[in-house]
């Protein structure tokens, strides 16, 4: 029997959660679902899904608070044991870009802003799946730039003898600049190489995955060493010269 992939629907609305979960079933998928933010920690902890849609108003805790406890990032309170490499997308009836900017400063993967076409939600999913699968980066060998190693197989990344904890996005936009040392790419090619055509955010979305990397993997992330500005342009990768 072929793997039955497993989205985790988080709404404390039923309709939402109802009609989201009809669309995906009908598309093959296994469905949870969880009305509040500690339901919904607790479920991660019994059944770890392959993506979260998650909205940000939530009772108990919102949604930001959920994804800074999977992500930890940089400043973040403590991480829950399981889930930091889910994929999240955020489903909200926010448009402030404010807050699409705080989702993905966070780690989150992409965001919907209700009213939405389910069918539109489900393309997103499994463009998002899609990118985030261990097998969809190419089985080559490590990358090896001084103290820095990318695995492709185990999607792993190492800072001298310390594993880096990366999101999926970040893992694709760190390959993807190292598969390509000295290019520059501008955010809208770095949008459409590593999201896709599918994916409808705005070109802030790389400038904010771009900060999250270099906290990670800089040791100076204010004088950053592999990942440079070409002011105007875009971004490059620079492999160290030593």
């Amino acid at each position: 029997m072929a793997y039955q992939q497993t989205i985790l629907v988080v709404d404390d609305e039923s309709t939402v959660r109802e009609v989201v979960r009809r669309y995906l079933e009908l598309e093959g998928f296994r469905v949870l679902e969880a009305d509040t933010g500690p339901l919904a920690l607790h479920m991660l902890h019994q059944d770890q899904p392959d993506l979260i849609v998650l909205d940000i108003m939530l009772p108990g805790l919102d949604g930001f608070t959920i994804t800074r406890s999977l992500r930890d990032p940089v400043g973040g309170g403590k991480r829950a044991s399981v889930g930091g490499n889910i994929p999240i997308i955020m489903l909200t009836a926010r448009t402030d870009e404010a807050d699409r900017i705080a989702g993905f400063e966070l780690g989150t993967d992409d965001y919907v802003v209700k009213p939405f076409s389910p069918r539109e939600l489900v393309m997103r999913i499994k463009a998002v799946l899609r990118r985030s699968a261990a097998d969809s980066v190419q089985q080559d060998k490590p990358l090896v730039f001084g103290d820095l190693r990318l695995e492709a197989n185990s999607r792993a990344v190492t800072k001298g003898d310390t594993p880096v904890a990366l999101t999926a996005k970040e893992f694709d936009l760190l390959w993807f600049l190292a598969q390509h040392p000295r290019q520059v790419f501008s955010r809208a090619q770095l949008l459409d190489q590593v999201w896709g055509y599918e994916f409808y955010g705005d070109e802030s979305t790389v400038t904010v995955h771009i900060r999250r990397l270099r906290e990670k993997i800089e040791t100076d992330p204010a004088s950053p060493a592999f990942i440079h500005t070409i002011w105007g342009v875009g971004y490059k990768f620079e492999p160290p010269t030593t």
